[in-house]
């Protein structure tokens, strides 16, 4: 990118301008393209080599701290654009490429439970959603097919579904370890639901067992959006243009959206005019845009009447267990979650929070990672005993993180900085955000709960951390849906209620976060606000 663009340029209009090629823009323009419609996708990052990817070279670990490193102010990639967050205990971790997130997740891949949409309802805090389960369950399994998802059908936590899977990961020495933990407990267990593949799979192979599924699959077994939706969106006709970094959203008269101000890899600005505008650059991205498109008509943002557009935002707070064990564990080696517990899911009465949490379990650490953690606990020495001590951790650590649910709260906000600017002068994003008594106390709880189980594993030592620093992975509900335009920005069908033909698909619609990763119903909801514009294309503008 370049802070100095020539003279602007008038692209040819289109039908469907889609501004994000992650998760949720790569399963939006799949589902669209079988319209004919002209349909163009921006995306500010360049399409992933996986033959660049850190498991292709030695060096990987070290990577993982610079140029694939989860966070873009330490990333700061051309493509990447600063976030001002030092008033936020967790920090965002973004990708900015074909794929979006889906390049560097873990590929933990949990659907939502029927619970989850009805939270005002059964607990009384935050809201219902406008929608249900039932409502997204058709768009669960057709994402579950274009993603290909592997795991074990009939988990109790659920209720029965038709999901296609291929067999579930296998649990190796640390799950087996850990799970005889949880079995002493009489503890709820599954095995994951995984978007990796383990066996052939549309094109892709199967897993070999790499390790560093959170810096790109080199092999293809991991589902990223590069890879699954947007070959299919690609060859139906859509038209996806990399390194295109867009300004803002442009409004007529009317407060119609009439497309976008966007700046190509050279610096060049462009016009781009389109009948339809969709948002799907995540909870920080979607906010930053929207509120960087003001106007006379909307001097506080595009599609913030509401005046929420930015707030709500939820994080999910990350707590991480540890355990070091005797004899030799799996270390690394195979996908990182393998499998989960949703035994502390839902609220019980006899605790002292609301909601819950869902464990998901890991099998230990890379050597790198193994040695860190030893220096910074005082468990590796350096001089005499390092070796050998180095030798007792790597390999012999598996545990667990809980995925606490974030409840909504307005004074957790995106907002835009007054100074700080990316490399084309477009403000930066600056975060708010504290955790709530309600996060706090369920935390503690998971950190207890998780003692235990490594405890009845067989683990001598625990570490825990709580919340995890850099672990803002998960980036919802900084554009929520509802049916009230005083008290949300979308409507139940993904719709802006200001500007009626701007609509979004990312997580930033979310009314609650729930206790699980967010990735599976982020893309389910795109395929279901895909399929209700192509029920009203007709009156799409009414």
């Amino acid at each position: 990118m370049n802070s100095q663009p020539s003279a602007a340029a008038t692209d040819d209009p289109v039908d469907v301008l889609i501004i994000g090629a992650g998760a949720s823009g790569a399963a939006m323009a799949w589902s669209l393209a079988d319209t004919r419609m002209k349909i163009v996708c921006l995306e500010q990052g360049a399409m992933p080599n996986p033959l660049n990817y850190p498991a292709a070279g030695r060096d990987w670990e070290a990577r993982r701290q610079s140029d694939f490193s989860t966070s873009p102010n330490q990333r700061q990639r051309p493509s990447d654009y600063p976030i001002a967050e030092t008033n936020s205990p967790i920090k965002v971790v973004n990708f900015n490429g074909v794929g979006g997130g889906t390049v560097l997740y873990a590929a933990h891949f949990p659907r939502f439970h029927p619970s989850d949409f009805r939270v005002k309802s059964l607990d009384g805090v935050a809201d219902d959603w406008p929608i249900d389960y039932n409502t997204l369950a058709p768009h669960y399994a057709e994402n579950d097919h274009m993603m290909g998802i592997s795991g074990l059908a009939g988990d109790p936590a659920y209720p029965s579904d038709n999901a296609e899977r291929m067999p579930p990961l296998p649990l190796g020495k640390s799950g087996e370890t850990l799970a005889k933990g949880f079995n002493k407990l009489n503890w709820h267990w599954w095995p994951s639901d995984v978007a990796i593949a383990t066996q052939p799979h549309d094109g892709r192979d199967k897993c070999i067992n790499l390790g560093a599924c959170a810096s790109g699959c080199v092999q293809g077994a991991k589902a990223s959006t590069d890879i699954t939706y947007w070959p299919h969106a690609i060859r139906a006709g859509v038209e996806l243009r990399t390194r295109c970094r867009v300004r803002e959203i442009t409004v007529d008269d009317s407060g119609m959206a009439t497309g976008v101000i966007y700046y190509d890899g050279h610096g060049a600005e462009h016009e781009l005019r389109a009948h339809v505008v969709v948002l799907a650059c995540n909870g920080v991205g979607t906010p930053r845009i929207l509120l960087n498109s003001k106007s006379a008509a909307h001097p506080d943002g595009l599609a913030n009447s509401s005046g929420l557009v930015g707030k709500n935002l939820m994080f999910h707070p990350y707590a991480s267990i540890m355990g070091v064990f005797d004899e030799e564990l799996d270390g690394y080696k195979g996908p990182t979650k393998i499998f989960r517990s949703q035994e502390f899911y839902e609220t019980d009465a006899s605790r002292d929070f609301v909601r819950g949490y869902t464990f998901e379990i890991f099998r230990g650490q890379a050597p790198v990672a193994a040695a860190l953690t030893g220096l910074q606990r005082g468990r590796i020495p350096w001089g005499a005993g390092h070796h050998q001590a180095f030798r007792e951790l790597f390999k012999h650590t598996a545990g667990m993180v809980a995925a606490c649910e974030d409840l909504p709260e307005e004074h957790n906000q995106v907002t835009l900085h007054p100074d700080l600017k990316d490399s084309d002068g477009i403000p930066a994003p600056k975060i708010d955000y504290t955790m709530s008594d309600n996060s706090l106390k369920m935390m503690d709880h998971a950190i207890a709960k998780g003692t235990e189980v490594l405890q009845a594993a067989g683990a001598k030592e625990i570490y825990s951390e709580a919340p995890i620093s850099n672990g803002g992975w998960h980036l919802l509900g900084t554009a929520r849906m509802g049916t009230e335009p005083k008290t949300s920005v979308v409507n139940e069908w993904g719709r802006s209620h200001d500007v009626k033909n701007l609509f979004i698909v990312d997580g930033s619609i979310f009314v609650t976060s729930a206790g699980v990763n967010p990735t599976r119903t982020i893309q389910a909801l795109a395929l279901y606000v895909a399929e209700q514009m192509k029920q009203r294309l007709a009156n799409l503008f009414d």
